[in-house]
């Protein structure tokens, strides 16, 4: 029951989620897209698979040595739309709407997010960087986790990922991603999240 009731709840905060953002995946200020057209909003769809609470840190600067890849049970998947109004939102870097989830395959924590990508190409190389930032929706414990949990403090937090990646051919991309969920101790509780994985895309 703890977990069904937690899957409503998640289910519920990321509907309100993808609703907040749906303005955002309009291509005319004036007009929502066609249905026939949606094929063309959509940038890259993601999967990959993650090991989950490699770390406490919000940043992937400790020594890797010490992260712990003993649970490679997550799975995630990543829907990238094409950036809305270019030219309006050139002066943030014009980044890409993603909405999309991490799902834990031993019943840990899964998280679903609405956020916002951007892509930085390196130079004339296939090679990338990116950063992620939005929120994202939980089903885990809010406080009193049992072991190997974590206390989330906030049914809804805080989701950042960043990215090191690669184009492998003009429409399949590989990235490794450190992605990480947390309150900013809004919450009573905040042990945070951070998981370790490797994502393959294709581009339309």
């Amino acid at each position: 029951m703890h977990r069904l009731n937690h899957w409503v709840s998640l289910w519920t905060a990321v509907v309100l989620l993808a609703g907040a953002a749906a303005p955002a995946l309009a291509q005319d200020v004036y007009a929502p897209i066609p249905a026939s057209s949606w094929e063309s909003a959509l940038s890259e769809i993601r999967v990959g698979i993650n090991a989950h609470a490699v770390a406490p840190n919000f940043l992937p600067v400790a020594n890797p040595a010490t992260y712990d890849l003993s649970h490679i049970d997550d799975i995630s998947f990543d829907v990238l739309f094409n950036t809305p109004y270019p030219d309006v939102f050139r002066w943030i870097g014009s980044p890409r709407p993603n909405i999309g989830g991490t799902i834990s395959l031993e019943g840990r924590e899964s998280t679903l997010h609405a956020a916002l990508t951007w892509h930085a190409q390196l130079f004339s190389t296939p090679f990338y960087l990116e950063g992620t930032l939005g929120a994202a929706a939980n089903d885990g414990y809010l406080t009193d986790a049992p072991p190997t949990y974590h206390n989330m403090g906030c049914r809804v937090q805080f989701y950042e990922v960043f990215g090191a990646g690669v184009d492998i051919t003009k429409n399949l991309t590989a990235t490794l991603a450190w992605e990480h969920t947390s309150n900013a101790d809004l919450c009573s509780q905040n042990d945070g999240l951070t998981d370790l994985g490797v994502r393959i895309g294709y581009k339309f």
